[in-house]
């Protein structure tokens, strides 16, 4: 379950915190200071923020989404075209680093919050630990789709997630409204993507491959708990390495072949990364001695998704129609 936000009284009464649905004032505004439980993690919001900080590209087109772009002080690590519509708001957000954010770069951006869509950006290596930036005053929001890094998420990653998180941020930032028109929109996608699911035929076997180790070929494909593999179970298809034991473990393309898969979805990444687009993918399966002789290659049954939408964020929802437009083109499995 995503964060449970609650009001804490300020008056020094003894009662149990309510939810913020019940401590908000009479004109739907919502008390402070708010407290909220995540992924582990108890947090208190003293205000609205006004300078917060997100650590990644897709926490940040959540707020501006929101209409929140000028209440941050900054981002980092942008890895993917930003949509047209939102350009203009996200060139306005100071860019503190082109990569990873490090704790001395946060401390100077003076941030009143810290939004982070991966657990391992929130560490002693990068923008600090948690438990440290909250000693700090400085309260932070971690996306429960990655509160352990690459695990997978117990009673796996649902839609429904992505839209707690959303509305869990809007009442942070008192904007409960905006959210709940945010997770609308990003409804009406997911309900165009099922209705398209209909249409799949048969129950096609498929491997999701994400990238490969930068010092080898070695892949990492969609395991379960994540937002691969609800999709897949949207389209009444099988993901190959359900069975797996993390989100997105690595395997050897020996074990691909193995499992005969009819289709393979790739992600189309633009970090920048040796072998992350899915040109660079499709051409290493053609020229590699073993991948070249699976049927899935040899027929081109490719599905090419943007990276955004195989990580959790308001692309994830483009995913179910991506595939599933995919999986009618190639037909029934063979």
């Amino acid at each position: 379950m995503t964060a449970a936000l609650l009001a804490v009284a300020g008056c020094g009464g003894t009662e149990a915190p309510a939810t913020v649905e019940a401590a908000g004032a009479q004109d739907g505004t919502d008390a402070y200071p708010l407290s909220y439980d995540n992924c582990g993690s108890k947090v208190t919001v003293p205000r609205a923020p006004t300078r917060a900080v997100s650590l990644n590209q897709s926490a940040t087109e959540i707020m501006i989404r929101l209409g929140l772009g000028d209440r941050l002080a900054g981002t980092a690590y942008e890895t993917d075209p930003v949509p047209a519509d939102i350009a203009a708001a996200y060139r306005k957000v100071p860019l503190l680093s082109k990569g990873l954010l490090k704790h001395e770069t946060l401390l100077e951006a003076q941030p009143d919050f810290v939004y982070s869509s991966f657990a391992s950006f929130l560490t002693a290596q990068n923008a600090g630990e948690r438990a440290e930036l909250h000693k700090l005053g400085v309260p932070t929001y971690l996306t429960e789709f990655d509160c352990t890094y690459h695990a997978s998420v117990a009673g796996g990653a649902k839609f429904e997630m992505l839209f707690d998180e959303i509305r869990a941020i809007a009442r942070i930032f008192g904007v409960r409204e905006a959210g709940e028109k945010l997770v609308a929109d990003q409804q009406a996608v997911v309900d165009q993507g099922q209705e398209l699911a209909q249409k799949v035929a048969g129950k096609p076997k498929l491997v999701w491959f994400y990238s490969t180790a930068a010092s080898s070929a070695t892949p990492s494909v969609a395991g379960p708990g994540g937002l691969p593999q609800t999709v897949t179970e949207m389209l009444g298809a099988e993901n190959l390495f359900d069975d797996a034991s993390t989100k997105w473990p690595e395997v050897s393309w020996d074990e691909i072949a193995a499992r005969k898969p009819d289709a393979i979805v790739l992600a189309d990444l633009t970090r920048g990364y040796p072998g992350d687009t899915a040109k660079e993918k499709i051409a290493f399966l053609k020229r590699d001695p073993l991948t070249n002789k699976m049927d899935a290659v040899r027929n081109d049954r490719f599905i090419v998704v943007p990276g955004q939408a195989m990580d959790p964020s308001i692309h994830s929802v483009e995913a179910i129609s991506a595939v599933a437009q995919g999986l009618v083109r190639l037909g029934a499995p063979r």
